[in-house]
């Protein structure tokens, strides 16, 4: 099962976010991180924000650990 967690910047003082869902998809689109399912855009985080995005999923093997959001 698709599984990614949100990390904030520790200055922003925000908690993490764990998303996952079977039909989540990760897409990058006009300086925006977009997660969808089957009933559309469920979260979207602007690039400017500094979140780092990782894929934690365990049924997957993924050779990047931590991604930071691409920027406009």
């Amino acid at each position: 099962m698709p599984a990614y967690l949100i990390q904030h910047p520790v200055e922003q003082r925000r908690e993490d976010i764990l998303i996952e869902d079977s039909d989540l998809k990760l897409t990058f689109d006009n300086g925006w991180a977009l997660f969808t399912d089957q009933g559309g855009v469920c979260l979207a985080i602007p690039a400017g924000q500094g979140a780092y995005i990782r894929r934690i999923d365990p049924d997957q093997d993924h050779d990047l650990e931590q991604q930071p959001a691409q920027q406009a």
